[in-house]
């Protein structure tokens, strides 16, 4: 495979460098349970996964939602979500390789889609913090969209060449949103996609985070 090149890597936070895919079931059944929708499989989510993520939840409880039926639903799914945050754990060669890429002389950034100010404390928590130019997490209120316009904020604030750019994600809206701007895009399958769906997304997927910045000539 012919090796991308890029100066910055953005990364994504859930499903990517933080290994969360049981928490996020975990929140998704006691969501379900609300509903008296019994409890789904990892497989089952994934299959149904997407952005906005309204439209997951009316596949799997079989109903339409309403924004009110949305605001009940995201506050239970982080609610049951936080119980299970202390048990998240850092993917496989994280935070070594990110240390290896700053030592390196390149530069990278967390974008993430969880609340920022929750978001900071973690990374400070997990020793990370110094690993990143910027940190930014999702601000004011949310309906599960796509993170194309907080990419290109994202990306104004270090005054980044979107072409000089990796986006390194788990989900195909990653990808979207990196072609949205003009960036490159790696997706990495450990997080809440099948490699069967990503591979709509036309970008290099890989298994882990070794191999995402294994395709990177810096």
């Amino acid at each position: 495979m012919t090796k991308l090149r890029a100066r910055h890597v953005v990364w994504d936070w859930n499903g990517t460098l933080l290994n969360d895919n049981h928490a996020v079931l975990a929140a998704v059944n006691s969501v379900c349970a609300q509903y008296g929708r019994a409890a789904v499989t990892l497989d089952e989510w994934r299959a149904v996964f997407s952005r906005p993520i309204l439209a997951c939840y009316e596949k799997v409880l079989g109903q339409a939602l309403t924004t009110a039926d949305w605001d009940v639903i995201d506050q239970h799914y982080h609610t049951a979500y936080r119980l299970e945050l202390d048990t998240c754990g850092l993917a496989t060669g994280v935070p070594d390789l990110l240390h290896q890429w700053r030592d390196a002389g390149r530069t990278q950034s967390l974008l993430s889609m969880w609340f920022h100010d929750e978001l900071v404390p973690l990374i400070g928590k997990m020793s990370l913090t110094d690993l990143f130019n910027r940190v930014d997490g999702l601000r004011g209120y949310n309906m599960g969209g796509s993170k194309a316009t907080h990419l290109v904020e994202h990306l104004k604030a270090q005054d980044l060449d979107p072409a000089e750019v990796i986006l390194i994600g788990d989900v195909v809206d990653d990808a979207e949103a990196a072609a949205q701007v003009g960036a490159q895009c790696v997706l990495v399958t450990t997080g809440m996609m099948p490699r069967s769906r990503l591979e709509s997304a036309g970008v290099p997927i890989t298994d882990s985070i070794p191999e995402a910045l294994a395709l990177i000539d810096g």
